[in-house]
């Protein structure tokens, strides 16, 4: 029995290490299968509490998903060092089940209550005892890096509330700019996402528990926003690609890129080089729908919806299929052009604020958003 437990606590504390490290330490995104078996029981517990309910009863209960988070692997990797400390100890000395987990919590709390002078349980206490107050610190230090990651995310994310709605579609944003004459400001818009991008690739599978880090405002998300900007800068691509700017290819490549690494992270499968004639799950028929508002709006197109499809489909298969499903697991809001969910619902269009500009002869009514 003590050849067991001895193992048995070894194997636990180099799990529990394993862990730490590949969560805290290392810079580079490690799958930690604690961490997301500890993301999928919360995520479906918190699910439970609002079984067939709409979108905002599921964001107002995963708002807390973050912070369980953040407590729960806290609590697991202190459980999991006290176990196997305690094994330890049971397996090397002659101290009861009770009497080896008290002086291990002792030990590992670095509350000194319980001591003795076995010399040869002397090295275990010393490593229990550093290894409370390393990992307590190692979390301190983790969260200011995770919410320098945040807020840099929400910042873009509110400002692009103004140019693509709430929630944010991709037709949405050029609509907008082709209504009140800003389109030359897209250039500057695809830069910032493609920075950003390249932010949320690097952050997001380096640390992702930042996935479960929702915006505060209900119909918000940074994945939905960057399909947004990502689908916007296909469609202008696909309509007419002698006017679009450089920085738009730019930003589809950085943007799936990103998408790619976090899909790495979480091990979700993906066809890194898709033919362009590989189906999508948007239909011609939402595609067709969406230039005929965009030419409502002013939207100038080279190309008909028949001739430009292939072009926007073979720009979209490259981050389709793992945006829908980053979507379906972080419970974004259900805005149009972004997938299924786990919970009923219709896709959301964007809320647009009311035009109260004096009626002008020639000036363009732009349609409702839909599906």
């Amino acid at each position: 029995m003590a050849l067991i437990s001895g193992v048995a606590g070894g194997l636990v504390l180099v799990l529990v290490l394993g862990s730490i490290l590949r969560t805290l330490v290392v810079p580079r995104g490690l799958y930690s299968s604690l961490v997301f078996r500890l993301w999928w029981v919360l995520r479906r517990l918190l699910r439970l509490t609002t079984l067939r309910r709409g979108y905002d009863a599921i964001d107002r209960t995963q708002t807390w998903l973050a912070p369980l988070m953040l407590v729960g692997t806290l609590a697991t990797w202190l459980g999991g060092a006290l176990l196997g400390f305690g094994l330890l100890l049971y397996a090397l000395s002659p101290l009861s089940w009770a009497s080896a987990f008290r002086e291990a919590g002792s030990s590992l709390f670095t509350l000194g209550f319980a001591s003795g002078a076995r010399l040869k349980l002397s090295v275990i206490d010393f490593m229990a005892a550093a290894t409370g107050p390393v990992l307590i610190a190692l979390q301190i230090a983790y969260l200011p890096t995770l919410y320098g990651a945040y807020n840099r995310r929400e910042l873009e994310v509110t400002l692009l509330q103004a140019r693509a709605g709430e929630p944010a579609w991709g037709p949405e944003i050029l609509a907008r700019q082709w209504l009140v004459d800003t389109e030359s400001a897209l250039p500057e818009l695809y830069r910032s996402w493609e920075r950003l991008a390249a932010d949320i690739g690097e952050s997001h599978s380096t640390y992702p528990i930042l996935l479960t880090f929702r915006s505060p405002r209900p119909h918000c998300n940074w994945l939905v926003g960057l399909i947004a900007v990502m689908d916007a800068a296909a469609l202008q691509l696909a309509l007419a690609p002698r006017t679009a700017p450089p920085e738009a290819r730019l930003v589809v490549r950085a943007g799936f890129t990103a998408l790619r690494d976090i899909a790495r992270a979480l091990r979700i499968p993906f066809d890194p080089d898709p033919m362009p004639e590989t189906p999508v799950q948007l239909t011609f028929e939402e595609f067709d729908a969406a230039v005929a508002m965009l030419e409502t709006a002013g939207f100038r197109a080279e190309r008909t919806p028949k001739e430009s499809w292939p072009h926007f489909r073979g720009w979209r298969v490259n981050y389709e299929a793992i945006a829908y499903e980053l979507c379906r697991r972080c419970d974004a809001v259900p805005a149009l052009w972004t997938g299924p969910r786990d919970f009923p619902g219709e896709p959301v269009p964007p809320r647009r604020p009311t035009d109260r500009r004096p009626p002008e002869s020639g000036r363009p009514e732009l349609p409702p958003a839909s599906g």
